[in-house]
């Protein structure tokens, strides 16, 4: 007799498989990293099948402690993988087998289906997975924010247009990112509920033949209900499409984020300068110091959208219930989960690790950036905005017309020249601290504002 397993579906057939078939079907080279999701989920459903009376308390017994035996070869990399292994449910009922004997490993399979099998693991696999991205994102965030609260006092000029606008708190850009991440984080919870059903016990597509207690195995294996329609149970592929598509928007706040740091970093800006450990040096010139890590965060941005859309083509216009083309699901989702993990956790080492220059993000501070605080000065006087911007507009161009290095130079005459409206006070207008102190309102840059955006993003994450 031959080595090779028989397949769990072949006994309809009697001619043998192309062998390019056998490969181009295999999909244990990926899917074996659910290793431990399919053992546990074979544990809790054996136990599911003594409830019925199909298994009797010796053969449960012997059946939990192979899987315990199958479960410490993979741990240890001692597991056989053999031809014939399509997948890792296959492998394993194999290596079951071969550990217990085949007439009780034969029985493991009662009642179901590789379709509600792989949905099961998936779903675990993917609910611990994201469970790890929840605490690495925590981390991140954590460290933002207190970094923010160390250097709170650094003032910076914000931009639009990548044009310097209005003079901004360090701590407040750092906080601006600590938001968009947070939101991410809270996303991922909710996203966490809707991977977190139970798909075990439908079967190939109809339901269970002998009355198993999903409820049963949904407990036990961790999730918080079952899926209740059989058809979707085994076909529903939409936690992977949220899964991706919060891979997505987190990668594209990742890319923000380094495209802002790697622009700081320049020698034209010099706000901050990356440690050694996230830096490389050039081939050709040696004075080089490269952003690699923030260049490849920005890049791998690019590769983990390219997963959701083609993941997205793979599964458009299925029919319903199982089809093979679901198995493309797990080589885009697995990549995306491991390049966001990584991510995460360089995006962490980089905001922890980097320096910041507090002069020469004050010097970049000009006076044409309080324009609009000279506006507001006569808007206290009660003008108009729309008045008061164009007053202020005209100061701005009077200063550049007598090449003045700001519109602080302009003397009290020249102003009242614009309009006579300005008094001596005027002079207070142009202090950056007190732009930025000014701005107190809930989200602005005022020191007491940004401490409380601070506290606010601490709560929220420590609080879910």
């Amino acid at each position: 007799m031959s080595d090779t397993p028989a397949k769990l579906w072949g006994g309809r057939f009697t001619g043998a498989t192309d062998p390019l078939m056998d490969l181009y079907n295999a999909s244990l080279p990926y899917d074996k990293k659910m290793y431990a999701a399919d053992l546990h989920g074979t544990a809790v459903y054996t136990q599911g099948l003594q409830k019925l009376g199909i298994l009797s308390a010796d053969e449960l017994s012997s059946i939990q402690e192979g899987l315990k035996v199958v479960e410490k070869e993979w741990e240890l990399g001692k597991f056989v993988e053999k031809p014939g292994d399509e997948d890792i449910h296959t492998a394993n009922e194999r290596r079951l087998g071969e550990v217990i004997g085949k007439h009780i490993a034969g029985k493991v399979h009662t009642g179901r289906s590789r379709n509600d099998q792989v949905a099961t693991d998936m779903r675990i696999f993917v609910r611990e997975t994201l469970t790890t991205l929840l605490e690495y994102l925590s981390q991140l965030i954590g460290t933002i924010v207190n970094r923010a609260g160390q250097e709170i006092d650094v003032l910076m000029p914000g931009y639009t247009h990548l044009q310097r606008a209005q003079p901004i708190r360090w701590a407040h850009w750092l906080s601006s990112y600590a938001t968009y991440f947070t939101e991410d984080y809270k996303r991922l919870k909710e996203l966490l509920v809707r991977v977190n059903q139970s798909p075990l016990g439908s079967g190939a597509l109809a339901g269970h033949p002998y009355g198993i207690d999903r409820e049963f195995l949904a407990e036990n294996l961790g999730f918080d209900g079952v899926i209740g329609n059989s058809l979707v149970a085994v076909s529903d592929r939409d936690f992977v499409v949220e899964s991706l598509f919060w891979c997505s928007l987190f990668m594209n706040h990742i890319s923000r984020f380094s495209e802002d740091l790697i622009i700081y970093s320049t020698a034209e800006f010099g706000f901050v300068k990356l440690a050694d450990a996230y830096s490389t040096g050039s081939s050709l010139m040696p004075q080089k110091k490269n952003p690699d890590s923030l260049e490849l965060l920005r890049g791998k941005c690019g590769r983990v959208f390219g997963s959701l859309a083609g993941f997205m083509m793979s599964i458009k216009s299925i029919p319903s219930t199982y089809n093979k083309d679901m198995q493309e699901d797990k080589e885009p989702l697995f990549d995306a989960l491991t390049t966001v993990e990584h991510s995460i956790l360089i995006a962490t080492g980089v905001i922890s690790s980097l320096s910041i220059n507090k002069e020469k993000m004050e010097a970049a501070l000009t006076m044409d950036m309080l324009a609009t605080d000279l506006a507001d000065y006569l808007v206290m006087k009660g003008v108009p905005f729309r008045e008061t911007h164009h007053i202020s507009g005209e100061c701005v161009s009077r200063a550049e017309e007598l090449k003045l290095s700001g519109i602080d130079k302009l003397t009290m005459e020249q102003l009242q020249a614009i309009d006579s409206r300005f008094g001596e006070d005027v002079k207070d207008v142009f202090n950056f601290e007190a732009s930025v102190e000014r701005r107190n309102a809930t989200g602005g840059t005022a020191k007491s504002a940004v401490l409380k955006q601070l506290e606010l993003l601490k709560k929220q994450v420590k609080g879910n």
